[in-house]
């Protein structure tokens, strides 16, 4: 069915999460998927058959298709098509449920679903789905391996943001205590510079689902909490490359994975690489020691 094909395992949530990307040049047989499937075209036209009703998706558009629901899928416009899905279980994708009916204590409001459910299958959405297409392929790249909170935050805010905006029905409930929330987030990750909790250790201390928590978050300081993170590693590697440290050794003990990565944030951040900041501070202030 496919001319050419990738498929991925990774593990960003503490859980399996599999991947395909794919070019398609000719139709699939009819067929039905045990978990969600979440996908979005980067090229050409796809057309599925779905709950009895062909269906049109191209870039700028997000596919939602539910467990258990026979369908097909093929090039719309010859010759071919370009996607990538990922194939989340309900229970990922139930959570921004939790923060759609949370009641005292982490509940569900009586009488809520337990699997959102789309009325359709092809969302128009640009901006969800370009970010779909950013993770898909940071995840494909080892992302939650060398940054696992970085690759759960943006998995939950994903999967939490399409059941907010398109789930039916959809309503926007706001978090009480944003503020606290935020700040008892930022000290368990200060405290574990090196070796960070993960996203669901840190929610499970609040009673808030990990896409509640990273709305929340993101609400109040502007960003998520693994970009707060590696900030707050860039402040920290700034003190050590002031005292005269190299910039391997500021990125092994400031938490980043290796100097490269060191070196991304400290652009993104400063605007020069930590080579070229201590080279420039150095002479002026204290050696490390």
């Amino acid at each position: 069915m496919t001319g050419q094909a990738v498929w991925r395992r990774a593990c960003p949530a503490g859980q399996a999460l599999d991947l395909l990307h794919a070019r398609v040049t000719e139709p699939y047989a009819p067929h039905v998927h045990e978990e969600y499937a979440v996908g979005a075209c980067t090229a050409g036209r796809e057309v599925i058959r779905y709950r009895g009703t062909l269906h049109y998706a191209g870039p700028g558009s997000v596919v939602v298709l539910e467990p258990g629901e026979a369908h097909t899928g093929g090039p719309a416009d010859p010759p071919d098509f370009t996607y990538r899905v990922m194939y989340p279980a309900a229970g990922l994708l139930a959570e921004g449920l939790l923060a759609e009916g949370l009641l005292a204590g982490g509940r569900l409001a009586q009488g809520a679903r337990r699997m959102p459910r789309f009325r359709e299958p092809v969302i128009a959405d640009p901006g969800l789905a370009a970010e779909l297409r950013r993770l898909h392929a940071a995840l494909g790249a080892g992302l939650g391996e060398t940054e696992p909170l970085e690759a759960e935050s943006r998995l939950s805010w994903l999967l939490g943001e399409l059941v907010r905006r398109h789930a039916s029905p959809s309503r926007d409930v706001e978090v009480p205590g944003a503020g606290r929330v935020a700040r008892l987030v930022m000290a368990q990750l200060a405290d574990r510079l090196v070796s960070p909790p993960a996203l669901a250790e840190i929610a499970a201390g609040t009673g808030l689902s990990r896409y509640q928590l990273v709305r929340s978050f993101r609400t109040e300081v502007g960003m998520p909490p693994y970009a707060w993170l590696a900030q707050h590693r860039v402040s920290a590697a700034r003190a050590l490359l002031e005292r005269g440290c190299r910039p391997a050794e500021a990125a092994a003990l400031t938490g980043f994975a290796d100097q490269a990565h060191l070196t991304r944030w400290f652009r993104r951040v400063v605007g020069v690489t930590p080579g070229v900041y201590r080279n420039s501070v150095q002479d002026r202030t204290p050696r490390y020691r």
